[in-house]
């Protein structure tokens, strides 16, 4: 179910973000076309200022009997070109020469230059009849000078859109070319040429052309800067050509991207403006934030549902537990009844001898107060290990306890650590307690310097040894008469431990020997592990 639940929330999200790309590509489309209609007017409004400056300068030049440098400087000072005219290299005038008439155009065009200017290329190179060399380009710079006496008739792409412009008396555009200003670049670019005849009557000759140079990459980024450039890429081609030669195209352009295209006229020639998006490709923010939270969503389901699921496994394996562990109260109610009687009897046993033993209500009350402390600390013990192994010194010193914060006397416990069952340890314990209270009244522990020597060893896997050694204390000598201790240790102690005990009365001082069982747990266990840890 946890499964099902992610994969679902899964494909709702996969499906959003779908929608979410759909529309973003859908809206990218209608932007990319907006645009390319936006620089498509761009590139027309430019082309059409650039031919209403040509067609000024050709009325201008058609009345005047020459164009000297002086009138055409003022000519295009006085135009004042601003920003609507950038892409272009300036505004250049090429007279129609005869071939007579070259040495007379060289000689005007080296006139006020430090170098002779020549015709190129020249007519020894190729012959011929007519030609178009440039005379004048403004501005006059570097770039520009490389141009002048170029005969642009010797060409033949600009032969054909001159002889067109002379046709049709209006601005024409080119083809793909390079620009003589270029040097020794490829940088692709074109001419619009506007004839200049001479005087303004019908039938006249042609004087000459006024044209404006274009490099195609600054003319197509002239007119994308007047739109959102960033996000899109544009190409432009030759409408004309059957090549459909591209003549520019901006930094952002992707091959085999989606394009729209807009036909575009330049002075009478048509061109082709292909435009793409220039998005960056893969998730938008808002199909990222939508992936993102769906999957953060159907995570957090399945984690629920798992979470669930769990709940309900742990439910049932909590019915099954309560099951078995109503099977283990009632085993642990007849062990603790058991355990219940066994401690009754002792403590029985206890009160009737102490009762024996006795000769006042206080020595009855005192010896069955201190007898049944040291069952409640055994007691204390046994609760502590929840009724499993004690160990050996853990009951020694819980009995010693009281005379252990004395300084006038020793206690050295030895022994290694050996666990033992629980009727064992409070069997143990009992007799420990009956010692240290004799040691207190009568021996070692009765005077300063005296010491206690508690040693255990395992005699074998199922057996260990336990002996009391008290010295430094008064000269001990065979009581009189038996008391309870004596009878408590011999009797119910070793009746208890299975074993005898032996109690010397040394004039050193009291000397104990026990022997204790050392069972396995599953011989006093009160209840046995089930698979998984449970009981049963």
């Amino acid at each position: 179910m946890p499964v099902v639940i992610f994969a679902l929330v899964t494909a709702i999200t996969v499906l959003s973000v779908f929608s979410i790309e759909r529309g973003e590509l859908e809206r990218d489309a209608a932007d990319v076309s907006r645009k390319a209609q936006a620089m498509t007017s761009a590139i027309e409004r430019r082309a059409y200022t650039s031919s209403a400056y040509l067609r000024a300068g050709a009325a201008l030049f058609s009345t005047q009997e020459d164009v000297t440098p002086e009138l055409f400087r003022r000519f295009v000072a006085e135009l004042r070109l601003d920003a609507n005219y950038r892409g272009a290299e300036g505004i250049g005038w090429a007279p129609v020469v005869g071939a007579e008439q070259v040495a007379a155009f060289e000689e005007r065009l080296s006139a006020s230059r430090v170098g002779n200017k020549s015709v190129v290329p020249s007519l020894e190179q190729r012959p011929r009849e007519i030609l178009t060399p440039i005379l004048y380009l403004q501005p006059d710079t570097m770039r520009n000078r490389r141009a002048l006496g170029y005969d642009m008739y010797s060409e033949p792409v600009r032969r054909k859109a001159m002889d067109l412009a002379a046709a049709n008396d209006r601005p024409t555009a080119s083809g793909p070319i390079v620009l003589v200003q270029e040097g020794g670049g490829d940088a692709v670019g074109f001419l619009i040429y506007m004839p200049v005849f001479e005087g303004l009557s019908t039938g006249r000759d042609l004087k000459g052309f006024i044209y404006s140079p274009f490099n195609a990459s600054q003319f197509l980024d002239s007119a994308g800067d007047l739109v959102s450039y960033e996000t899109v890429g544009a190409r432009l081609r030759d409408g004309e050509a059957n090549d459909g030669a591209v003549l520019a195209q901006s930094e952002a352009w992707i091959e085999g991207r989606p394009t729209v295209a807009r036909e575009v006229s330049v002075a009478n020639r048509r061109m082709l403006l292909e435009v793409q998006s220039a998005r960056v490709e893969g998730l938008s923010s808002m199909s990222m934030i939508t992936l993102l939270f769906g999957l953060a969503v159907a995570s957090l389901l399945m984690l629920v549902s798992r979470l669930l699921t769990q709940q309900t496994l742990e439910d049932r394996r909590a019915i099954i537990w309560f099951e078995e562990q109503n099977s283990i109260r009632n085993s642990l109610t007849r062990e603790l009844n058991h355990r219940v009687k066994n401690t009754l009897a002792n403590v029985l046993s206890i009160i009737s001898l102490t009762k024996r033993r006795s000769d006042s209500l206080d020595e009855f009350a005192e010896g069955l107060d201190g007898r049944i402390r040291a069952l409640s600390a055994t007691h204390d013990l046994l609760t502590q290990s929840e009724w499993g192994t004690t160990p050996i010194r853990s009951v020694v010193e819980v009995e010693l306890a009281p005379y252990a914060r004395d300084e006038d006397q020793k206690l050295e416990l030895v022994g290694p650590h050996t666990e033992l069952a629980p009727n064992d340890a409070l069997s143990l314990g009992l007799a420990i307690h009956e010692l240290a209270t004799n040691a207190a009244k009568f021996g070692s522990l009765s005077v300063p310097g005296g010491s206690v020597t508690v040693r255990w060893s395992q005699v074998n896997d199922t057996l260990a040894k336990i002996e009391w050694v008290e010295s430094g204390g008064p000269t001990v000598c065979m009581p009189r008469r038996r008391g309870f201790g004596t009878d408590l240790i011999e009797k119910i102690v070793a009746h208890e431990l299975r074993h005898p005990v032996e109690l010397d009365f040394v004039p050193e001082g009291v000397r104990c020997t026990l022997l204790v069982p050392v069972r396995e747990p599953s011989e006093f266990e009160l209840r046995k592990k089930g698979p998984g840890g449970r009981g049963h």
